[in-house]
């Protein structure tokens, strides 16, 4: 700071350095001390408010034929796996002639149908997300859950999708779920019973050899 000649001197206070520096320098009133303070800028960027979901009309539907779909989709190939009887074979090892069961005989042409089938499945449920997110947002749901959850678990798209359409739709919109807990169990009861049920004849065949 420069004092024009018979200019009286600003009181004591924190003023940009002469130097420069870009921080501020205390002044006792007759000359600069050296002490310094920095000024306090904004380290981080300002952040964007996030639009609240605000609640849809009672008359707006949350369900749709998508979303019904990717809820049935697994019992396709559970209905396949019912119906599926492997027919198993026995082959015969070593010097002695000794039968025993083959394994390979299991990989037959409904048990890649099976296999085909699970995948199709698993993209058409992908496809179905999409259309269902979509429709979501058209019918006004803001951010509905993003649809390719769905690559990581159907059930999991499921579950968030219907959270965030409660959310806007109170007493509504949790009716996938609990379909989805229903097929789940169910699956994992007749897949029990369909194992179990292999299992027996694949024992009863070693008996038997």
């Amino acid at each position: 700071m420069t004092v024009p000649p018979n200019a009286s001197a600003p009181g004591p206070g924190w003023y940009p350095d002469p130097a420069g520096s870009g921080r501020l320098q205390w002044w006792n009133g007759s000359a600069w001390t050296g002490q310094f303070n920095a000024p306090q800028f904004q380290t981080t960027a300002p952040r964007h408010p996030v639009a609240p979901r605000r609640r849809i009309s009672d008359g707006t539907p949350v369900y749709n034929a998508y979303i019904w779909t990717i809820v049935a989709l697994p019992l396709v190939p559970l209905i396949l796996l019912m119906f599926w009887n492997p027919v198993l074979r026995l082959r015969t090892v070593g010097p002695r002639q000794i039968q025993t069961l083959d394994p390979a005989s299991i990989f037959t042409a409904p048990y890649f149908l099976f296999i085909a089938i699970s995948f199709v499945a698993y993209g058409v449920s992908a496809l179905l997300a999409y259309l269902d997110w979509d429709r979501l947002r058209k019918d006004g749901v803001i951010r509905p859950f993003h649809w390719a959850w769905v690559f990581l678990s159907r059930e999991l798209y499921v579950i968030g999708r219907s959270v965030i359409v409660h959310e806007v739709a109170p007493r509504r919109g949790l009716a996938p779920v609990w379909v989805t807990i229903s097929v789940v169990l169910l699956t994992a009861v007749l897949t029990g019973l369909k194992v179990s049920a292999i299992v027996a004849t694949l024992a009863n065949q070693a008996v038997t050899v």
